[in-house]
């Protein structure tokens, strides 16, 4: 069980390395990537991202994870934080995709 554990651990470090990065490259986020905290809210007062933003995320879950995210999925709230997105990433992505680094 605690393998099991460690890999979900190590699994889900992976995913928020790589959406840090998108939301500090592709974003042009000011701020490094290693203080983009997991919890804070991507829109209003948390990253203060916007609707252009959301789109550049939808983007990177489609061909990075190989995630499609329907008007409903939105509308639950699964981007509400990164950690929301790497639950969505784990739950509804591509395996293999979600394993490369």
């Amino acid at each position: 069980m605690r393998s099991e554990l460690k890999l979900t651990v190590e699994r889900r470090e992976q995913i928020l390395a790589r959406l840090r990065a998108v939301v500090v490259r592709q974003l042009q986020y000011r701020r490094e990537a290693d203080e983009l905290d997991p919890d804070a809210p991507l829109f209003g007062s948390g990253f203060g991202l916007d609707s252009l933003d959301a789109v550049e995320i939808v983007v990177c879950l489609e061909t990075d994870f190989g995630v499609r995210l329907s008007e409903h999925e939105l509308l639950r709230g699964s981007m509400r934080s990164l950690n929301m997105l790497i639950d969505f990433v784990l739950s509804h992505g591509d395996p293999k995709r979600v394993a490369a680094e």
